[in-house]
């Protein structure tokens, strides 16, 4: 074999270990993007689960707010049924996932102010120690969506850098959808009873 033909396998056989590279720090990555929203999904189940528990310690007190119980029990109810996985994060899944988890953070936040009415309700023990452990939760979500996002932001940046994308493209590994604040977020939320 001539020098060519030499320098032709070595060139070949070294791009074929960088796209190996490549293409096993992408699973790497892609496998990152699953996990962490595994675990942005962990911690709205959370809040999922702790929302009876404070329903209930709030029904005793505020029998008359039976409308503002329900929507809590409708939002949670709506939003456990809008699932996502890792393999279909798309822009708009994201998007309705967030839309379903808005309207619990709505529903928790007229419940919160429900509560305001009632002096015995803000000393209950079991009432302070949900609200403490919903405020932690949501604190937690906050969190794990930005960790959520970085990991994202990582693995989009990767896969779009060159020679990466080449090897991205090949292989089909596509721009992954992150969290984006919702419509009007920068406004604080009104409760009016």
């Amino acid at each position: 074999m001539s020098k060519i033909g030499w320098v032709i396998v070595i060139v070949l056989v070294l791009l074929g270990f960088m796209s190996v590279s490549k293409y096993n720090t992408m699973v790497g990555m892609e496998e990152s993007v699953s996990a962490q929203w595994a675990n942005v999904e962990t911690q709205y189940q959370r809040r999922s689960d702790l929302i009876p528990n404070l329903v209930s310690t709030v029904k005793g007190y505020a029998e008359y707010e039976k409308e503002v119980l329900e929507g809590v029990t409708k939002a949670r109810a709506s939003a456990t049924q809008v699932k996502i996985d890792a393999s279909n994060l798309t822009a708009e899944n994201v998007q309705k996932f967030q839309a379903a988890q808005g309207s619990v953070n709505s529903a928790l936040s007229r419940l919160l102010a429900v509560a305001e009415n009632y002096p015995d309700l803000k000393a209950n023990q079991n009432f302070l120690e949900l609200q403490a452990q919903l405020e932690g939760t949501e604190n937690r979500i906050a969190v794990e969506r930005r960790r959520f996002n970085e990991v994202v932001l990582g693995y989009n940046s990767y896969i779009r850098k060159f020679p990466t994308n080449m090897v991205a493209g090949m292989f089909g590994f596509e721009k992954q959808a992150n969290f984006a604040s919702d419509e009007g977020a920068e406004n604080a939320p009104k409760v009016e009873f």
